[in-house]
């Protein structure tokens, strides 16, 4: 990352409006279906995908009948596509803030993770874990992939290493899944873990 690169709201407006949105799978991606699938039926459980771009994990869950499920993001591109493609979808749902300034009241159950620790300075990722867990309710859990990679470009998106990846949330988290993912897109087959943490 150039040191006077800001990752802020006006940078990531930026890019939706000038289509650098690489990651956009224009889809949600199979394995957070695969582990959507096996929720059981719709509860209330609270959901949150943070970072959510698009947010097409909240559309399948919005559709699959999920009555609260959060979406967050610091640009408003992404959050107005999802209206527009889900026009039912709560508007008091669609947070256009920061991750780091969201507050627990009431906690979460589910933390969604898709390209959204990736897009972060990296100097952040002790704190989104920390930030996680406070989200989170004991018990609750953080699921997602994160890049086994490392990049040739400057980020964003950052790569890393699950072993890096482990010290972080460590203090926070029970390791149930932590592997890489067996069906990744094929773009990126062998470079993403599948994540599926528990809050202690």
């Amino acid at each position: 990352m150039h040191p006077d690169l800001l990752l802020d709201a006006a940078y990531w407006q930026q890019r939706y409006k000038t289509g650098q949105t690489g990651w956009d799978t224009g889809s949600i991606t199979p394995p957070l279906l695969d582990y959507f699938r096996q929720l059981g039926p719709p509860d209330a459980r609270r959901i949150l995908i943070p970072g959510a771009g698009r947010a097409y994990e909240a559309e399948y869950l919005h559709d699959q009948g999920w009555p609260n499920v959060w979406v967050a993001d610091l640009a408003a591109a992404p959050l107005q596509s999802l209206r527009q493609r889900v026009p039912d979808f709560p508007p008091q749902h669609l947070l256009q803030q920061d991750f780091f300034q969201l507050e627990p009241t009431p906690p979460f159950d589910l933390i969604v993770e898709q390209t959204f620790f990736c897009a972060l300075n990296p100097a952040l990722r002790p704190a989104y874990a920390q930030q996680c867990a406070r989200l989170l309710r004991p018990g609750g859990t953080l699921m997602g992939l994160l890049f086994d990679t490392e990049f040739s470009q400057p980020g964003p998106p950052f790569g890393g290493s699950g072993e890096e990846y482990r010290g972080y949330f460590a203090p926070y988290f029970t390791f149930v899944h932590f592997e890489s993912a067996t069906n990744s897109l094929p773009p990126r087959q062998g470079r993403e873990l599948f994540i599926c943490l528990k809050r202690t």
